[in-house]
């Protein structure tokens, strides 16, 4: 891995949803901060962020955002600046990414979906961006899926560059899933800046015009959606299995 100390590295965590399928836990708590083995999953991500040093990280809120900012007062790190910034009104992730866009100038960022889980450490992530070939413009996380309808699936060439983009299709044509965890320099966010989109959703308007400009990074560690209640049981019963992991 190369040693990160040489640019700024900043990530964007999206936790501001709704959390509407995994109620009922999230009529009482936003769905950052369900816990898979007593650990909240925006805890988790805080972890692997500083385990690759990380500088800086901001955190979207909007749904019991109080509750985002007690944790965050209880989260101490000593390497990595850690900020909240609530939405009034949810922007979509689109939004937020260009909402944001100039506190990424001079940095190397990172666009992550809170409620996703998985025991990769993301090392070999950023190893891979910092190879990037030179058309890509983001470096995109995979991971093999077992309901691929539910999923953006991808297609890639023998490089693992993306060619095809299905979100969430009846007919998917493979179990190849996005991960929703990119990397980026900031040419992205000049591309983004010079084009109108559709809407305001990464996936359903910004992936598709990026056939060919985005490198995947496949993990084969556990990756899981924590979505509905029977996935957080999921994850909890694979952490119960897998502790030294």
């Amino acid at each position: 891995m190369k040693n990160q100390t040489k640019y700024n590295l900043k990530a964007l965590v999206l936790a501001a949803g709704l959390g509407t399928r995994l109620r009922p836990l999230t009529l009482k708590m936003p769905k950052c901060l369900a816990e898979i083995g007593g650990i909240p999953l925006l805890e988790n991500w805080l972890n692997k962020l500083e385990g690759i040093d990380c500088n800086e990280t901001l955190i979207n809120t909007h749904y019991f955002s109080e509750k985002v900012d007690a944790f965050l007062q209880t989260y101490n790190s000593e390497k990595m600046k850690i900020n909240s910034i609530y939405e009034p009104n949810l922007l979509g992730t689109l939004g937020t990414l260009l909402s944001n866009k100039e506190w990424f100038k001079n940095s190397t960022g990172m666009l992550i979906h809170g409620d996703n889980f998985t025991y990769d450490d993301l090392k070999k992530f950023i190893s891979a961006h910092n190879a990037k070939p030179k058309q890509c413009l983001l470096t995109m996380l995979t991971f093999k899926t077992d309901n691929p309808r539910n999923c953006g699936i991808i297609e890639t060439d023998q490089q693992g560059i993306m060619t095809n983009f299905f979100e969430k299709v009846e007919n998917p044509p493979s179990n190849i899933a996005n991960g929703a965890i990119y990397l980026f320099d900031y040419e992205f966010i000049e591309w983004i800046e010079e084009r109108t989109f559709d809407g305001n959703d990464f996936s359903l308007n910004v992936l598709p015009l990026l056939k060919g400009r985005v490198q995947t990074f496949h993990t084969n560690k556990v990756f899981l959606d924590i979505g509905t209640p029977e996935a957080l049981a999921k994850a909890n019963t694979i952490f119960e299995n897998q502790k030294d992991i």
